[in-house]
């Protein structure tokens, strides 16, 4: 078949053009693709290469803090690991910021808000796992420890991952993961007269400088401070421009309060400064200030379409008197010894920024009441006074009585409007004396803006005739109708499996017990059976042995626990399980392998003292697992943690040997 030949056409030449010039336009898309996605590149290959440098000079700067005895050295290399660690974090951040650029799902922000603090996060050095944990489960388990080899590197691979989790809600769950992990690990492997063996090395998220201890429980404690640290992260990543982005924020300044609240109680002796006690309590003061702050945004993005609501008007003062209240709370917290020693400067800075911010924006609100509402009627008059005066049932007035008159209302709205003035121009002479707050271009724009709308607002006011300017605006009293609370990670959502679970359950199989291994044991069916009682699950116990029965003779005891079956391990099956395998069994009988369970040997210097050491920040019940046998405390614990375990376990039905 012959192809037939289109004759050239007017039409030909312009439609070879369109596909000329559609092609040319195609290929300067891909250029200019290409020529984003190098220069991204290149920006990434930089930053990992300063990232690298910051490294070097940490490590270097690490071991002299380590090597001299020197006061006055360490204290300038403790200096020095400060910058370094700040360095790092801000390069960390932005390495983050690129490798999100393209993410679709990141939303940008419309509207001008004022800038969160977020908090960065502990590192750590790399973890060799391996060597204890396979020495201990051939000592103390009597198993082979290069068969877990497997269960090993599963942990390991865990761990390398939590040391650089995405800022995402699945970076959150990851550390939860490796967070109940380590509740396993702890109930299985740590007894309070033996640690694993391994140092834990981290360093301090506020100076950078280097801790480490061989507690495992200071391994618990630096996770869950990188919770809370990645709560902050993903509260100050939101678009506060819309009520969902403020609500998320919320969310995630109230869970990291909770972190840091929750590590409060449980911890004790902190080796570094950022986990201490007053530590902790700074920074659940500001997640809280910040929720607060958050409160009041969605507020703003709620308020009624009539600006000229007195009360909807004098509801956002007491708001933003609220905030103000918090972040002055903050403010004297880091100002006191020894947090002031720790805590960046322009952290401080920035929080005495939006103490005296968000005092002027109260006022700023109730001279939007008082000049523009219209006057307050007599029935809410008692409430609208005690946003000015704080008046109680049992209180005298103070301060001026709420102006009837337009003309004395709009005296006073000038006078807040003086107040709002002065504190926004107090808050960029702060942020002005900050010079790492100086490149924050966002927070000088907030604050500009806050001060042109004052001093447009003041002119509107400011009458030639008028010569009464003696009033004098009274304070505005705080108040919020949704005060956010600390909320505790809920760890019992993200759910793991013991990686060590072949070891058998930790009601029985961990370090701190000590059990002999029998058998196996060949029990004989008789007349009345196998001549003994099961009760409980996982692993199943010989609750009771017939006098003179076929189990007695056999060796069997009371308070065996089986955990073989004709050669199948079964420390995993349930009461009904092992019953109805015995029920199979003909004449021949059954193959047992069972434990004993030996006393345990007291620590000396110890007595009966019994606190529990594992049950860190929650029962084990929330780690999905059964609770094991309560933990002792060390003579001399280097970490302390007040929670305790719950003890006991649920009782089982008893259940006669199968009858033949």
């Amino acid at each position: 078949m012959v192809p037939e030949e289109k004759p050239d056409g007017p039409g030909t030449g312009e439609e070879s053009a369109r596909l000329q010039a559609a092609g040319s336009i195609r290929k300067s898309c891909d250029l200019l693709a290409d020529s984003q996605d190098s220069h991204l590149q290149s920006r990434r290959t930089r930053i990992h290469q300063q990232i690298n440098k910051e490294l070097r000079m940490r490590t270097g700067a690490e071991n002299l803090y380590r090597a001299t005895s020197n006061a006055q050295v360490r204290e300038t290399v403790a200096l020095e690991l400060s910058y370094v660690n700040s360095s790092l974090q801000l390069l960390k951040e932005e390495l983050e910021g690129l490798d999100g650029s393209m993410d679709a799902d990141q939303p940008e922000s419309e509207g001008v808000t004022v800038p969160m603090i977020p908090l960065g996060l502990k590192e750590t050095k790399q973890l060799d796992w391996a060597t204890p944990l396979k020495e201990l489960i051939s000592g103390h388990f009597g198993e082979d420890g290069t068969s877990y080899e497997a269960e090993i590197r599963e942990l390991e691979e865990l761990r390398q991952a939590v040391r650089t989790p995405s800022r995402s809600e699945a970076g959150l769950e990851l550390l939860m993961a490796y967070y109940n992990q380590l509740c396993f690990l702890e109930a299985r492997f740590v007894t309070p007269a033996r640690s694993l063996g391994l140092l834990f090395h981290w360093y301090d998220s506020l100076t950078g400088v280097p801790a480490q201890q061989q507690a495992l429980a200071f391994e618990k404690g630096s996770v869950l401070f990188n919770i809370g640290a990645l709560h902050t992260q993903l509260g100050a990543r939101q678009d506060r421009s819309c009520p969902r982005g403020t609500s998320r924020a919320v969310k995630a300044f109230q869970r990291a309060a909770g972190a840091f609240g929750l590590l409060r109680e449980n911890f004790s002796h902190a080796p570094s400064p950022d986990m201490s006690p007053t530590s902790l309590s700074m920074l659940e003061q500001l997640m809280t200030a910040q929720a607060q702050e958050c409160v009041f945004e969605g507020l703003s993005l709620q308020a009624p379409t009539d600006p000229y609501d007195c009360l909807a008007q004098l509801h956002l003062a007491q708001e933003a008197a609220q905030v103000a209240a918090e972040y002055r709370l903050v403010h004297q917290t880091m100002a006191q010894p020894p947090v002031q020693d720790y805590v960046p400067f322009p952290w401080t800075t920035l929080v005495h920024v939006k103490a005296e911010y968000f005092r002027a924006l109260a006022h700023y609100h109730a001279a939007l009441a008082l000049c523009d509402g219209p006057l307050v009627a007599e029935a809410e008059l008692p409430a609208v006074e005690q946003v000015f005066l704080g008046l109680s049932a049992s209180s005298a007035p103070r301060g001026p009585a709420l102006p009837q008159e337009r003309e004395e209302s709009r005296k006073l709205g000038k006078a807040h409007l003086k107040r709002a003035i002065l504190g926004q121009e107090e808050a960029l002479r702060l942020h002005a004396v900050c010079r790492a707050l100086r490149r924050v271009d966002l927070l000088q724009a907030v604050l500009a803006q806050a001060l042109r709308r004052s001093l447009a607002k003041y002119s509107e006011l400011d009458l030639e005739d008028d010569f009464f300017e003696t009033t004098e605006a009274p304070d505005i009293q705080p108040k919020t109708h949704q005060r956010p609370k600390a909320r505790a990670p809920s760890f019992s959502r993200v759910k793991v499996a013991d990686i060590f679970h072949r070891l058998g359950p930790l009601s029985v199989f961990s370090a701190k017990n000590r059990w002999r291994l029998v058998g196996p044991i060949h029990v004989a069916r008789g007349e009345g059976g196998f001549g003994f009682t099961l009760r409980g699950d996982s692993p199943v116990l010989i609750a009771a042995v017939v006098p003179g029965g076929q189990a007695e003779a056999a060796g069997l005891k009371e308070g065996d626990y089986i955990v073989s079956v004709n050669g199948q391990p079964c420390r995993w099956w349930k009461h009904a399980e092992v019953v109805a395998q015995l029920k199979g069994m003909g004449d021949e009988g059954v193959s047992l392998q069972v434990v004993t369970l030996l006393p345990s040997v007291e620590p000396p210097g110890l007595g009966a003292r019994r606190p529990g050491l594992g049950a860190l920040l929650r029962s084990q019940k929330e780690c999905g697992r059964e609770t094991p046998g309560p933990a002792r405390a060390s003579p001399r614990p280097l970490l302390g943690w007040s929670c305790k375990a719950k003890r006991g376990k649920t009782g089982r039905r008893l259940s006669p040997a199968p009858q033949p």
